[in-house]
């Protein structure tokens, strides 16, 4: 009886430990502070922040409808109905968003950049890889809708976290932008932690899996299935753009090849010959303006046969 007792002990004890550590490791990843982000944005030659401040920046406020306010800027310096929402990725904030906000302006298109819950000035206590965010994209988007118009042409470019959120939000009824650029997703959730457990941990996946799964539902009320792009690759009608770093050994280039083949209609990819993990612009700068470019080329034909 005591054996079976300590035994009984010893298999809770790794139950409740597995699943709050690696379901702490998910919801409170531990974010960059906006020194790390501004020195890391300066020295690769993205940031400014004189510059930055001298945009005239509209301050935004969206309530998000989990009960905290959304956080970003707004630069619209262009007379035109074309804008770009741009989705960072996880640990950073709306810093990181300023190297693309500076590639729209150049073509003509303004650009609204955000925190994401938990990051940066917006509130939320978790993150989510995706799954509360994209319902605070929409929120973004609806906000956006109802201050410039009708004739607002919207596309949403998500880097990481932000090209998963972008994903999902385009599969949800609504695919409320005309086209979508994604840098560097994770096609499935499951199939990424099961990567980063054997990359980081060197553990397999079914000593911790069917635990986390069940504490994150328990925790954050959702289910790690909820987050995965490639399920609601189908569903997504309007054009989309998918570029991933050849040599990304966090989230694997492969992953978007998946992303990229099942999506149907207007699409292109483009696999960056260098840079590590959501890198492809910093080290193929010329290259990416040049996909971007050519992208909106193709979009103009493909719109134009519909």
């Amino acid at each position: 009886m005591k054996k079976w007792l300590i035994g009984a002990g010893i298999i809770l004890s790794y139950i409740f430990v597995v699943g709050f550590f690696f379901t702490n490791q998910m919801m409170y990843m531990r974010k960059k502070s906006d020194k790390e982000i501004i020195d890391r944005e300066t020295k690769d030659g993205h940031y400014d922040e004189s510059e930055y401040e001298a945009y005239n920046k509209i301050e935004v406020s969206i309530p998000s409808q989990f009960g905290y306010d959304i956080k970003g800027h707004l630069i619209a310096p262009h007379s035109t109905s074309s804008y770009v929402i741009i989705c960072h990725g996880v640990t950073m904030n709306r810093i990181n968003s300023v190297k693309y906000m500076k590639l729209f302006l150049k073509r003509g298109i303004n650009v609204l950049i955000y925190d994401h819950r938990r990051h940066g000035e917006s509130g939320g206590k978790t993150t989510s890889f995706g799954h509360y965010e994209k319902y605070d994209l929409q929120s973004v988007v609806h906000w956006l809708k109802d201050r410039v118009g009708d004739d607002l042409h919207l596309g949403i470019h998500g880097e990481s976290m932000g090209a998963v959120t972008t994903l999902l939000y385009a599969g949800l009824v609504e695919d409320g932008a005309d086209y979508y650029i994604a840098d560097c997703p994770f096609s499935d959730l499951q199939e990424q932690l099961l990567y980063r457990l054997k990359s980081d941990f060197k553990l397999p996946g079914y000593l911790v899996m069917p635990i986390a799964r069940r504490f994150l539902k328990l925790r954050d009320g959702y289910t790690i299935q909820d987050v995965s792009p490639i399920a609601v690759m189908d569903r997504i009608q309007h054009p989309v753009l998918f570029i991933h770093s050849k040599d990304d050994d966090y989230i694997p280039a492969a992953m978007t090849q998946q992303l990229f083949e099942k999506k149907s209609g207007m699409k292109k990819l483009y696999f960056a010959e260098k840079g590590a993990h959501a890198m492809s612009y910093t080290e193929n700068r010329e290259e990416y303006e040049r996909i971007i470019d050519e992208f909106y080329e193709e979009m103009k034909e493909y719109e134009t046969t519909l």
